[in-house]
């Protein structure tokens, strides 16, 4: 497998958005569940190595809601909550999240396409965020190596 086919791209676009693209070698339905089943969820949604999901809430159907607790057993952790907002089946996923870190950071609205490629799928995640402030936080925490380290091991699911 090359590079290309694992490696994430994050954007900026105008004061409030941040878009993630990375393709996966396997298909959008394989993904897709990926992103919805608890149970694959706590294998892979992980970030760093070190951390585990003990807790996860995860009712994929308009207005269900969203609940990940993550821990490094050794005294850290943090959680974040939301709510699914439209799914279409293997195609797309609308949900709106916030981190507690302790405190809630304003709502992330984020779109995730799951779209067909060659042999392969294109994962494009767009986040709306309230304002440039709250994005140049979310920035801030490094969130793509954890991204990144997490889809490392959804594509070892796959």
């Amino acid at each position: 497998m090359n590079n290309t086919m694992s490696k994430l791209t994050l954007q900026t676009e105008g004061d409030t958005h941040v878009v993630v693209t990375r393709r996966f070698a396997a298909t959008p339905e394989a993904v897709y569940r990926a992103h919805t089943d608890p149970e694959l969820l706590k294998k892979w949604l992980l970030g760093p190595e070190g951390w585990t999901m003990p807790v996860c809430v995860n009712e994929a159907r308009p207005g269900g809601a969203i609940r990940y607790e993550w821990t490094n057993g050794k005294g850290g952790g943090f959680h974040l909550t939301g709510k699914y907002l439209e799914l279409e089946p293997n195609r797309r996923i609308v949900h709106v999240e916030r981190m507690h870190l302790p405190d809630p950071t304003p709502d992330n609205h984020v779109e995730t396409r799951f779209d067909p490629d060659g042999a392969g799928t294109l994962m494009t995640m767009r986040m709306t965020l309230p304002d440039a402030q709250t994005r140049a936080a979310m920035l801030a925490t490094g969130m793509e190596q954890g991204m990144e380290a997490s889809y490392v091991r959804l594509e070892g699911l796959l």
